[in-house]
């Protein structure tokens, strides 16, 4: 793999022509040894592959052909473009140039003579907006022609899938009148086998070509996948009667090309019902994809005017109608009304909008007719953002697949190795006969089923963060999922976590000659620049109080201890003891004061003006309604809870108390905070951290898994493997038990997978003859495998019925 030098960027390509999880681990090798990739991992289950790398280096088209000299395809969405202003062929010619040179698009060709451009394109890299945009940068006008941009990753599934049910349907028309001509014999036995032979070779070649056309890709690649498989099994028995058929002095006995085409059909059979089932699986992703509304009312020169959704500038006024779908994210300017965002929070009750406030695409308008400026259009939208994380999630591997993988990787040749061993063993050592050994040898190759072993985390993976983005728990990774199922301790802050983080002003205690006015004034003064809630707090209170209030000289953010500000040529310092002790202001006769407030959970600011203290300022920060809840629930699932916070350890411990939380590490700085996580961490226990993903930042990176939370519409963040959009601790317990109820199904997928394999092998290979005499049929062998595939895709499935629980 090389390792590329400039910034990375990543795409998913939408794969054609998978059939096994050996074909996943081909596609990831070549992907991954193309120069200037970086990383790249194949989800078989949703058809998709993840690259990371390096723009300078390598391009998509590069991606694209690799993925295609590998023998797979890259499904590519279409779009017409009708162009005006185009006089000659050079025009043709630089729209052309224009379009080809954009990441994302795999071709674009221009007709001059009908002013039309067919762009062929990556739409998880490129909207047909920046199409668009490019041609008109490039001088012309283009308008979307009808039907032109379509959802081609459904067509080619649909497609797909119309395919297989034709061929099955015609090879089961001709393979069971195979499997009846071949016990109602109606002719002479040379006859009956020449009708038997016309009947399965179209069944062979044409429904069976699939199945050969991927075994030779997968040996081109130096590869064995389960075409491999069935290709072997399917043309011993059908070369083995057609030589019988053909020379029946040289070869005597029973033709089996009922067996070779019933086994045909019925793996067809299989792989229909497997191409179903695993559409379905990203039923939720395309739940969210249907939320976008198609057309925009926008305001122009003070007229309504309707666009297709991909038209829309940032910018621009929109106007949306009661009863009427936001189109996109943008801020109300006029109006009033009450918003839907169930769709992308999960939270029932309405929003009410009002000037100034934040609407988000895809939110329904309830009741009130609204206008707002244009913020954010395309893939910025948080729809879209919602929309891109779950893909990457989908997209990505869970450590528990590395298992799969490897297993995958050795399954097909050590199935091979099974099968010749099988034959070998009952024709020159057990002495059975030829048919006997031959039919040992077909069904140990046709009851393997790698891809009950490839699909068994994926499919579970896709369904499981499809739930959770419905719920507004947004999970990043796989991996992230399968960790969150194994935390044994939850870390949460305390201020706006475990708090409503809007604290207020409850006391204010003038010292040592000062009066309250003064010293709520200063404070006020020197907190005047101060994003931080307690600093808010304080002006807020002298706002009521009507103190009149300027700006300080100076302000300095001390972290995790305070303020210092110049006043009117003044020092001011606010903050806890640790600021005073640094600045060696001493005054103990107010510390019985702080202890007595302290001791009834409120957060005690001393304020010392030229190094002599003033005043005390308590506010008090009410823990939230569902954090006891929250906490309790988590301590029945077995989970250890902390509170992690700088504040002063009486009122985090008061706070504790009142939400039912043990364990309290307090007055601890923001780099201490990463300390204390890692010192949890070097106990052997999977650390999980919930906090507001900005603050938080370094504290979540370090924990095994970071919760932000109450990140609302704003979801694009850094910070956090798990993003919770709802402002709701109780979602915490709901992000866990989601993981554990996913890696649940995972678990029981795979143990399926394996069994299935670990039992129907060495039946095949003819291990209960010895005992019962009973040897498997080829044609149930492959019914089994079959089903064996489809019944772990369809135990994924029934993820879908599972329910948030209160």
């Amino acid at each position: 793999m090389s390792q590329p030098t400039g910034p990375k960027k990543q795409t998913q390509l939408r794969i054609a022509g998978m059939t096994c999880a050996t074909c996943a681990g081909t596609l990831e090798r070549a992907l991954s040894a193309t120069h200037g990739v970086s990383k790249a991992t194949v989800n078989l289950a949703a058809e998709k592959a993840s690259v990371e790398y390096d723009p300078a280096v390598v391009g998509e088209k590069d991606l694209v052909k690799a993925v295609e000299e590998a023998g797979y395809g890259v499904a590519l969405s279409e779009a017409v473009f009708d162009i005006a202003g185009m006089t000659c062929a050079t025009c043709a010619r630089t729209v052309e140039e224009v379009l080809n040179s954009l990441d994302g698009v795999a071709s674009a060709s221009v007709n001059l003579a009908t002013e039309r451009a067919t762009v062929r394109y990556n739409p998880e890299t490129v909207a047909t907006a920046r199409l668009k945009k490019a041609i008109t940068d490039a001088g012309y006008r283009a308008m979307t022609a009808d039907d032109s941009s379509r959802d081609t990753e459904k067509e080619t599934r649909e497609r797909q899938n119309r395919r297989l049910r034709i061929l099955l349907v015609f090879s089961f028309l001709l393979a069971i009148p195979t499997f009846i001509l071949s016990f109602v014999v109606l002719f002479s036995m040379s006859t009956n086998n020449w009708i038997l032979l016309a009947m399965a070779t179209p069944v062979q070649v044409v429904a069976g070509w699939q199945f050969y056309v991927g075994a030779y890709r997968a040996i081109r690649n130096r590869r064995a996948n389960m075409d491999v498989l069935i290709a072997l099994g399917t043309s011993a028995a059908y070369l083995y009667s057609l030589l019988v058929t053909v020379a029946p002095g040289v070869f005597d006995g029973e033709v089996y090309f009922d067996t070779a085409a019933l086994i045909m059909s019925i793996v067809l059979l299989g792989r229909y019902f497997e191409a179903r089932a695993k559409g379905r699986t990203s039923e939720a992703i395309k739940k969210l994809m249907g939320l976008r509304p198609r057309t925009a009312t926008v305001i122009v020169d003070g007229q309504e005017v309707e666009l297709p959704i991909e038209d829309v500038e940032v910018g621009q006024t929109v106007a949306v109608r009661p009863g009427e779908k936001i189109p996109v994210d943008g801020m109300v300017i006029d109006g009033a009304s009450a918003v839907d965002e169930s769709m992308l929070t999960g939270e029932s009750m309405p929003v009410d909008k009002k000037a100034g406030d934040q609407v988000s695409g895809a939110t329904m308008n309830k009741d009130g007719y609204l206008r707002f400026r244009a913020t954010k259009v395309g893939k910025d939208t948080v729809l879209s953002q919602i929309i891109t994380l779950v893909e990457q999630a989908q997209g990505s591997k869970a450590p528990i697949q590395r298992l799969a993988d490897s297993v995958a990787a050795v399954f097909v040749p050590a199935v091979m190795g099974i099968a010749i061993l099988a034959f070998i063993g009952w024709y020159f050592i057990g002495e059975e006969s030829f048919i006997f050994a031959l039919t040992a040898f077909i069904s140990v190759l046709v009851i393997a089923c790698p891809c009950a072993v490839g699909l068994a985390t994926p499919t579970a993976i896709m369904v499981g963060t499809g739930k959770g983005a419905q719920s507004g728990i947004l999970i990043k990774s796989a991996e992230a999922l399968e960790k969150a199922c194994r935390v044994k301790t939850m870390v949460f802050d305390k201020t706006g976590t475990l708090t409503r983080g809007k604290p207020e002003v409850t006391d204010v205690v003038p010292l040592n000659g000062s009066s309250r006015e003064e010293v709520l004034g200063l404070a006020a003064v020197a907190e005047k620049g101060s994003e931080h809630p307690v600093g808010q707090a304080i002006v807020s209170a002298a706002v009521r109080a009507g103190v009149e209030m300027t700006d300080p000289q100076s302000f300095q953010a001390l972290g995790g201890r305070g303020i210092l500000a110049r006043v009117n040529g003044r020092e001011v310092l606010l903050g806890n003891r640790t600021l005073m002790n640094e600045n060696a202001v001493e005054d103990s006769s107010h510390e019985g004061k702080i202890q007595e407030l302290e001791a009834i959970g409120k957060t005690v600011m001393i304020m010392s003006v030229d190094r002599r203290v003033a005043g005390l300022i308590a506010v008090a920060d009410t823990p939230r309604e569902d954090a006891s809840e929250a906490i309790n629930q988590l301590h029945g699932m077995g989970i250890e809870t902390v509170m992690l916070t700088g504040d002063n350890r009486r009122t985090a411990e008061a706070i504790a108390r009142q939400v039912g939380l043990a364990k309290v590490v307090a007055e601890v700085l923001p780099e201490g905070k990463v300390k204390a996580i890692l010192e949890m961490q070097q106990d052997g226990r999977l650390v999980a951290m919930v906090g507001d993903g900005i603050n938080d930042a370094p504290a979540l990176a370090q924990a095994d898994v970071g919760l932000a939370l109450g990140s609302g519409t704003d979801i694009a963040m850094e910070s956090g493997d798990i993003v919770l959009v709802r402002d709701d601790l109780r979602d915490v317990v709901a992000a866990v038990k989601l993981s554990r109820y996913t890696i649940g199904k995972v678990k029981q997928n795979l143990f399926w997978a394996f069994f299935y394999n670990s039992i129907g092998i060495p039946i095949a290979a003819g291990i209960l003859y010895p005992f019962f005499e009973f040897l498997l049929n080829p044609i149930i062998a492959a019914a089994a495998m079959g089903f064996s595939s489809v019944s772990v895709v369809a135990n994924s499935l029934l993820m879908n019925r599972y329910r948030r629980q209160p």
